[in-house]
């Protein structure tokens, strides 16, 4: 049994976006062609060189990695892990409301097939939604978990979502940025509490973006309870603005359990629509990845050092 955590410096660069990418960047639905899935894979590609393009212009490698999909990203993958950087591979299907395996019961020999540093899921878990449901997805989570902690060599990365009830956002009349603010943070400490208590164990969560430094103090506490010291948190960016993300990061930084991001879309988005729709070369693209994650790192680390400083 691997020592459960991971308390370095991490920035992650997550491109590992399936349904939503292919709908959203190309308008295609259902199953892809041989074809469109080597063009959303070309894509992605560039999305990579951004990232290598960053380390070259100062990132730390030590503490950069990504976060790409086995459909589109294989090959990426396979290159990263060969050229030394972490990597970190997703296990969920893509677009379900209900956690599931994308490879049923076949997870494992996919995830050994990469030995990717990370083995990560994203799961939508509210405390307070159907019950049955958490308890099958919790139940499913034990097993991967249970797995990566005595039989792989990959550690576990658990992106938690808490959607709003219909309920609670009812009382709420409806508005999502009084939810984000009041209801969310104690929301997500529940749902953590209660994931532990049925076994699961993440290395690392990787968490929304929260406005209050308590509320980050007291996810980060949450997280480490009962001996889990090691364990770490990083933000995702949740396809928010710039401006957003710059906030999240700087609270985030002010908590010593918050060990780095995983912004994903707020970084490339922008610069792959432009590309596909023929307004920039591959090369601009690339370097407006590159500017912008690194721009996001330099965000976290000085606002860490500002704070260790004071």
């Amino acid at each position: 049994m691997k020592t459960i955590g991971y308390n370095k410096p991490l920035y992650i660069q997550p491109f590992d976006h399936r349904e939503s990418f292919a709908a959203n960047m190309f308008g295609w639905h259902g199953r892809l062609t041989a074809a469109q899935t080597a063009e959303v894979a070309s894509v992605k590609r560039i999305i990579f060189d951004g990232f290598k393009a960053a380390v070259e212009h100062g990132v730390p490698r030590e503490k950069a990695g990504i976060l790409v999909d086995e459909q589109f990203g294989a090959s990426i993958l396979r290159d990263a892990a060969a050229e030394g950087y972490m990597t970190a591979c997703s296990a969920e299907k893509s677009g379900q409301q209900e956690f599931e395996f994308q490879y049923g019961e076949d997870f494992a020999s996919h995830i050994e097939a990469f030995h990717p540093t990370f083995c990560k899921v994203l799961v939508r878990y509210n405390p307070e939604d159907d019950e049955t449901m958490n308890q099958r997805q919790s139940s499913r989570l034990k097993r991967l978990s249970d797995y990566l902690h005595s039989t792989s060599q990959s550690r576990f990365m658990f992106e938690l979502l808490v959607p709003p009830t219909k309920t609670q956002l009812d009382k709420l009349k409806g508005d999502k940025r009084a939810y984000d603010l009041y209801l969310r943070p104690t929301l997500m400490a529940e749902a953590i509490l209660q994931l532990q208590d049925a076994g699961v164990a993440p290395d690392i969560w990787k968490i929304e973006g929260l406005d209050r430094h308590e509320d980050c103090d007291n996810i980060a506490a949450v997280a480490r309870r009962n001996g889990r010291d090691e364990v770490g948190c990083i933000v995702l960016g949740r396809g928010e603005d710039e401006k957003k993300v710059r906030d999240w990061l700087t609270t985030a930084a002010g908590v010593s359990g918050f060990i780095g991001f995983a912004v994903g879309r707020t970084v490339f988005w922008e610069p792959l629509i432009k590309f596909t729709a023929n307004t920039i070369t591959r090369e601009a693209a690339v370097s407006e990845v590159a500017h912008r994650y690194k721009e996001f790192v330099d965000v976290f680390e000085n606002a860490r050092a500002h704070i260790s400083a004071a």
